[in-house]
């Protein structure tokens, strides 16, 4: 059974001309129809976001708070209507898909707390010098001006919440674009929000096509844009905008790092399992996934038999069974981008450890040892159920290897030592460290992003605030300090 989903237009429902199918990755099923804006609809909500920023910004901080507690909670009452949403237009595990609306909950209670006490104000006198004698500097963070919002498919749900829940917190108009393979956890964001009392044109939710996104993009009236998804789009939207602000989450090839101290039984069991399910969790499909293993050769034959076991543990299958691990990619499209990425490394000379199968849009989980350094899958990020495991020699050797990338988003180590923790810290060139787990630990509220080529800026609630918003300084003279 279908249903059909409206946007969301400055606030109200609309539809426009034409619709948009969302299929299942899982069996091809159309689970729902998305009505598309026309271009006379985008200006719309484009001119209708401009025109609200100042009233947005002076909008009262329980009004905003409030807005977002409602979403929150609204989140939590249709929980498992969401996840069944998220897994079919997705092809997401529902165990998995139930885990993001958890995460999406708090992304909005997070914002609820934030704009409650966001823009304080700071005070800071300023007759440290004699020229400053009498006057007090007090700075607030205002609004840069309305945000274009722009979310990938492989978290429908919480990445669209990443996007817009911090901009109704900071009172800052935004245009959210969602997917166009998976538009309706967004639309149902928009469903949501519908139900509070913001500013007509505060928010908008449009699924634009993808080939009419350039003049979006360009549109002056927006100067904040804030896009998840892959290095080279997210490139390709900078480079066309060089005077805006934007914010990039792009690709990652996450390492695991086992060091020689991380060498117990239990160490290596708890090592195995991590890797195994995420470096195939979401299918691979997420930017902090395992990619790459990297184990000291003192525990390198002791941690390979264990990752495969853990790996064949990983149920794949249909995605609305609640025992798989392990659903289909997007599209057929994408495992067979994958499938020729495996194909090449096993050519060039890598030893296939499991998997390396295909079936329509889905990809057995896979392991590949002695990956030569020039192939592909060696290169850039595979964004499927793939893990690559590379033996080295010692800590130095380890961090050199994580390095050796282009990417630098966020890596895990496995150890117990702090010092190692702090080495780690220091000389890993990523946005994020996990020490004793795997790279793929992301909390909401913490500030997410990477360095290099895997994007600018940070994510995380109160970061994606400060994004959003500018200092202000007002200078008070001829006071009695």
């Amino acid at each position: 059974m279908t249903s059909n989903h409206a946007f969301w237009l400055a606030g109200r429902q609309t539809t426009g001309e034409t619709t948009l199918d969302v299929t299942s990755p899982w069996d091809g099923r159309v689970v729902g129809k998305a009505a598309v804006p026309t271009d006379a609809q985008v200006e719309e909500a484009v001119a209708a976001a401009y025109a609200v920023r100042d009233e947005f910004a002076a909008t009262p901080a329980h009004v905003r708070a409030a807005a977002l507690d409602h979403v929150s909670r609204r989140l939590v009452e249709r929980t498992e209507e969401i996840a069944q949403l998220i897994s079919a237009e997705n092809g997401k595990p529902i165990k998995w898909a139930r885990g993001e609306v958890g995460r999406a909950v708090s992304v909005f209670r997070f914002a609820a707390e934030e704009a409650r006490r966001f823009n304080g104000g700071e005070a800071q006198r300023l007759d440290t010098d004699a020229g400053g004698q009498g006057r007090l500097a007090f700075t607030r963070r205002f609004p840069k001006g309305v945000v274009l919002g722009i979310a990938p498919f492989n978290f429908p749900l919480n990445l669209c919440a990443h996007k817009i829940a911090p901009a109704i917190a900071s009172g800052t108009p935004i245009i959210l674009k969602p997917a166009p393979a998976t538009p309706l956890s967004g639309l149902l964001i928009g469903e949501l929000l519908a139900e509070t009392e913001l500013p007509a044109g505060s928010w908008s939710v449009l699924p634009v096509a993808n080939e009419k996104m350039p003049a979006l993009v360009q549109d002056e009236r927006l100067p904040v844009i804030s896009f998840t998804g892959s290095e080279k789009v997210g490139y390709a939207i900078m480079d066309s905008v060089p005077r805006k602000h934007c914010t990039l989450e792009l690709g990652g090839n996450g390492a695991a790092v086992v060091l020689s101290d991380f060498s117990s039984d239990e160490d290596l069991d708890w090592a195995a399992s991590r890797i195994a399910t995420f470096s195939n969790y979401q299918g691979g499909q997420s930017c902090i996934s395992v990619q790459r293993v990297i184990a000291d050769a003192s525990v390198y034959d002791r941690l390979v038999p264990r990752v495969l076991k853990a790996i064949e543990g990983q149920v794949t299958g249909d995605p609305s069974d609640p025992k798989t691990d392990v659903g289909p990619l997007v599209n057929e499209d994408a495992a067979k981008r994958v499938e020729s990425w495996v194909d090449e490394a096993v050519q060039a000379g890598a030893q296939l450890l499991a998997g390396g199968k295909r079936d329509g849009a889905s990809y057995a989980p896979t392991v590949l040892a002695d990956v030569p350094a020039d192939v592909t899958i060696a290169c850039e990020e595979v964004f499927g159920p793939v893990l690559t495991i590379k033996k080295v020699d010692g800590e130095a050797e380890a961090f050199a290897a994580v390095n050796d990338s282009k990417y630098g988003l966020q890596a895990g180590v496995f150890t117990h030592d702090l010092q190692t923790a702090f080495r780690a810290h220091r000389a890993l060139e990523v946005g994020g460290v996990v020490i004793g787990d795997a790279p793929s630990y992301r909390a909401d509220q913490m500030p997410y992003g990477g360095v290099k080529q895997s994007g600018v800026g940070r994510e995380g609630v109160r970061f994606a605030m400060d994004d959003y918003t500018y200092e202000r300084v007002m200078v008070m003279t001829g006071l009695d300090l």
